[in-house]
């Protein structure tokens, strides 16, 4: 793993082209050097919408959870029950170590994609930036490619199967409902969506899917609807060149 990188020049110091965010290495390769890294927004920017989706008695699974302080920053918040998952095993061993007295709070290699959690297993499943980091090679938000669609597709069906009956998927990105609602909004998921927003700059959405309710008409026809792209309100919105923001820097979203 360790040639793979040198031979892709692969750094963990330095901003990356986003199309290496698709590499287990990639990863790999900058969790060893790199303590904590916040995607976008950090808790106090949307704990309030937390704390009116997530009880402090509810189990929790972080989905892509990387180095960053959102567990942390929600179990020091009396949220006690959480389980973190991340495809790097550089990264889970890291947090382990950084965070080894915390009863209740625990760390997983797994692919979210295919998790090994039994179905009807948590009350909330979480994710902040992991589905924008799988579409980040995607140059028309109108038009998401097949592979980017199956990757997202097989991240929900898994959030879908592993939550309880009224239980939340709650999903924190930047991607625009417009373009996102269609990917979340599939009958088979068997959740209705709601979504709020945060931020000041910039608008981050807060999309929260109740397993067991069902799709709105509105929603519902998302997915009649997605193929027939027009050229109408086609508003692409980019990224400034931010030191927090690198992943989605020059994403069209």
């Amino acid at each position: 793993m360790a040639s793979d990188v040198t031979n892709r020049g692969w750094s963990a110091t330095k901003k990356e082209d986003n199309s290496q965010y698709k590499y287990k290495e990639y990863w790999d390769s900058r969790y060893e050097s790199e303590d904590s890294f916040e995607w976008f927004a950090d808790y106090t920017s949307f704990r309030d919408l937390i704390v009116e989706n997530v009880s402090k008695t509810d189990s929790i699974l972080m989905l892509g959870c990387g180095n960053s302080n959102l567990s942390k920053a929600m179990y020091d918040d009396g949220y006690h029950s959480i389980v973190n998952t991340d495809y790097s095993p550089v990264c889970i061993k890291k947090m382990m170590a950084k965070y080894p007295n915390c009863p209740g709070m625990s760390w997983e290699v797994m692919d979210m994609k295919k998790l090994e959690f039994p179905r009807d297993n948590f009350d909330v499943v979480l994710e902040k930036g992991t589905i924008d980091a799988l579409l980040v090679e995607e140059k028309d938000p109108w038009n998401i490619s097949q592979e980017g669609k199956d990757l997202v597709d097989q991240c929900l069906h898994e959030a879908s199967r592993v939550l309880k009956k009224n239980g939340k998927f709650i999903s924190i990105a930047f991607g625009q409902p417009h373009f996102r609602k269609p990917l979340y909004a599939h009958i088979e998921y068997n959740w209705s969506i709601t979504t709020k927003t945060f931020g000041d700059f910039f608008h981050y959405y807060f999309y929260v899917m109740k397993k067991g309710e069902k799709l709105s008409e509105n929603d519902l026809q998302l997915n009649l609807k997605k193929n027939n792209n027009t050229e109408d309100s086609k508003e692409i919105v980019y990224l400034s060149d931010s030191e927090n923001e690198d992943f989605l820097m020059n994403m069209d979203i």
